[in-house]
């Protein structure tokens, strides 16, 4: 006898508490096998492939691409095992409750679960390699009723929806309803979606029709008021629909132009950013230098024929060769235990322009490699940064920044810092200019280096040294091979 089990959003560490659904990796009704991928997601710190525990039938899709679910949210059911072959796909792509898993199934870390002595159902176990916290859940929650005092209004919107749409209303039964957001709209306006004919495919219920059915009820003479952009927010105020107030019409001023939600990367880097603003009182020095000798010094390095070498690698070289002089800079402050914490491995940082937004891809150890391996590890960093492949942990951890915003055209900057790290070195482009060399007026090649420090780990002595012998190994770049 085949069991139907649920798969939820695993956690995927790092403090990550929601995922962005962009692929599906399967259709229901298809045969998966143990730790196969399924779903490609979208964290704040990276793409994902989740892969499924169990072998089996899909049966159950709960999410469309685009969608945003929370940790623990169910992702699909599988039916597994000896009739799992045989059993039929719900009419609807993630028809939400359209599968229900075993009563009383669980799992935990060590694996999936399911039966209770006494039910007569077996024991499935799967895997256990998918990443962290995944497991089968409880019976779905119960549906919140309507007070008597609204049932009338909102179903009298939601048959309204119905008509306008060509359809008949839903009957009793599993909602048709993937999103979380959807069912929490719902729930907040005490409305039945049991009431409301989706538009979605196979009469999937959207946000857009419960929005629909909400403003329909406010203009019955509903206590629900709709903005006028549909956005409805947790705890947003309810008031009737008659006597626009000077605030509603200020509200509404507001509603045009372009939203973008602050998600995905986007929104990681607006928390990072805010944070870091918020907690860390940051300073920035800078200074010029002559980097001819230092560009004279690549070439030759390259003209060998064997690896090229990199500009960003021979920076990364004079960042790790500056911190182990000045080793205040590669730290962090521990808030709560008041003290600063400073580290014994260089994690280098960079800054990284890609089409989902700035990441900050971490090369590990960056103090023990050589220029070559820093040219090789910046270079396979960069590509899976651009192809959305980085995972987790190729953007966390990191020590110390380096932040080349010269490749955007621009001298100089004053960076936020990447919170908790306590510097940033940034190099803006290298451009001929008039410089006094020897003696005399010359054009040299110069590039603005600035270093954006944590002053709680540090003073501007330190900062400034450590600033200073960066621009002395820039200048000249043999100051670096009688340190090293």
């Amino acid at each position: 006898m085949a069991q139907v089990l649920e798969f939820k959003l695993p956690d995927l560490g790092e403090g990550l508490t929601e995922a962005e659904i962009v692929r599906w990796l399967v259709e229901v009704g298809e045969v998966v096998a143990v730790d196969q991928p399924v779903v490609e997601v979208e964290t704040a710190k990276a793409m994902v492939e989740v892969p499924c525990p169990y072998g089996g039938v899909v049966t159950a899709r709960f999410g469309e691409e685009g969608a945003e679910l929370p940790v623990g949210a169910p992702l699909l059911t599988v039916a597994v095992g000896e009739s799992a072959a045989a059993r039929p796909a719900p009419d609807a792509d993630g028809g939400g409750e359209a599968a229900e898993p075993a009563r009383g199934g669980s799992a935990g870390p060590g694996g999936p679960r399911t039966g209770e002595p006494g039910t007569g159902e077996p024991r499935s176990e799967g895997s256990g390699n998918v990443l962290v916290g995944y497991g089968t859940s409880e019976a779905p929650a119960r549906r919140r009723r309507v007070r008597p005092d609204r049932a009338a209004t909102l179903a009298a919107g939601a048959r309204m929806n119905g008509r306008d749409r060509g359809a008949d209303p839903a009957p009793e039964g599993p909602v048709p309803v993937i999103s979380p957001l959807v069912r929490r709209l719902a729930r907040q306006h005490d409305l039945d979606l049991r009431e409301l004919t989706g538009s979605g495919p196979d009469g999937l219920i959207l946000r857009a029709d419960v929005e629909y059915a909400l403003r329909a009820a406010a203009a019955q003479g509903g206590r629900t008021a709709v903005p006028a952009d549909g956005a409805l927010a947790a705890g947003a105020v309810r008031a009737p629909a008659a006597g626009v107030s000077g605030a509603s019409s200020a509200s509404s001023a507001r509603s045009g132009g372009i939203r973008t939600p602050l998600k995905g990367v986007r929104g990681a880097v607006a928390d990072k950013l805010s944070r870091s603003r918020r907690e860390i009182p940051d300073a920035t020095c800078w200074v010029d230098a002559d980097a001819t000798e230092l560009m004279r010094a690549r070439t030759a390095m390259n003209a060998g024929g064997g690896p090229r070498i990199s500009l960003v690698a021979l920076l990364a070289r004079i960042c790790t060769a500056a911190l182990a002089r000045f080793p205040e800079l590669n730290s962090t402050v521990d808030t709560e235990a008041r003290e600063i914490v400073q580290l014994d491995q260089v994690h280098l940082g960079f800054a990284a322009q890609t089409d989902r937004g700035l990441v900050v891809p971490v090369v590990r150890d960056a103090h023990a490699r050589d220029a070559e391996a820093l040219t090789a590890e910046f270079a396979r960093l960069t590509e899976s940064a651009r192809a959305g492949r980085l995972t987790p942990g190729e953007v966390t951890g990191g020590t110390f920044t380096l932040n080349n915003y010269g490749v955007f055209g621009v001298d100089g900057s004053t960076p936020i810092l990447n919170h908790p790290e306590a510097a940033m070195l940034g190099v803006g482009r290298i451009v001929p200019k008039p410089w006094v060399y020897e003696g005399e007026l010359a054009v040299r090649q110069v590039v603005q280096l600035s270093l954006t420090f944590d002053h709680r780990v540090c003073d501007g002595g330190t900062a400034g040294g450590f600033l200073r012998y960066v621009a002395d190994c820039v200048e000249q770049p043999a100051v670096l091979l009688r340190t090293l």
